[in-house]
């Protein structure tokens, strides 16, 4: 505490140390989300899998759907640990500022990265207390109210496309149901040389999808 219990100020440098700290947390928090969906797709893979097999289709066609939605919410994930690739890149660009001039700078980068971070649902509240501090440090200015909602991605909202379900049902099955992807009608781009076919074992399935999903990131 400093006079008149004030709280004492920060060192600069050791304040960017904490958020960058912060930040590494939120990468492993994240990590272990990606691989929660992950090890949940699996499973619902192997049951589209079985139910193929009995010719229940209609049950199929309901758990494709939740592959779908698992995919795009670890592809949000990946975008959102690349924006904090992008603030731990401007943090350290702060230290560098620091030992020049002795003070924090505004940062617009950092700024749009937040506003994006704060509204996923896995990381909201970290970033959220991270945001106000580094408005208080000045690297950002404030931000309107309602940037500090947790919104959820439109995509999650909306129901699975046939398309992508179908491309999925193709690919689980090795093409006993659903139809095979269109060479140019794809959302996502994917990995040179990645394939749809199905693998027969199952760690080859997760292990496929893992490497095409870090491409999209990459």
């Amino acid at each position: 505490m400093g006079l008149f219990g004030q709280s004492a100020q920060k060192d600069p440098k050791e304040q960017v140390n904490e958020w960058n700290r912060k930040l590494r947390k939120e990468q492993r928090v994240i990590d272990r989300q990606v691989r929660s969906i992950q090890n949940a797709e699996a499973k619902v893979k192997h049951q589209i899998k079985q139910h193929a097999k009995k010719g229940e289709k209609d049950v199929c066609l309901i758990l494709a759907k939740e592959v779908v939605h698992s995919r795009k919410a670890v592809n949000r994930l990946y975008a959102s640990k690349a924006q904090i690739n992008s603030v731990s890149m401007q943090m350290k660009n702060q230290l560098a500022l620091v030992r020049v001039s002795g003070a924090l700078q505004k940062s617009t980068d950092v700024m749009k990265a937040m506003q994006t971070l704060i509204k996923i649902p896995e990381i909201s509240a970290t970033m959220r207390e991270l945001s106000k501090e580094m408005m208080k440090a000045g690297i950002i200015e404030e931000m309107m109210e309602d940037t500090f909602e947790s919104l959820e991605d439109e995509d999650e909202m909306e129901e699975a496309a046939q398309a992508e379900v179908d491309k999925i049902l193709f690919e689980v099955t090795a093409g006993a149901l659903g139809q095979a992807p269109s060479a140019v009608d794809d959302e996502l781009p994917m990995a040179e040389g990645a394939t749809a076919a199905i693998e027969s074992d199952e760690e080859e399935d997760v292990t496929e999808m893992q490497a095409r999903l870090e491409a999209l990131r990459s």
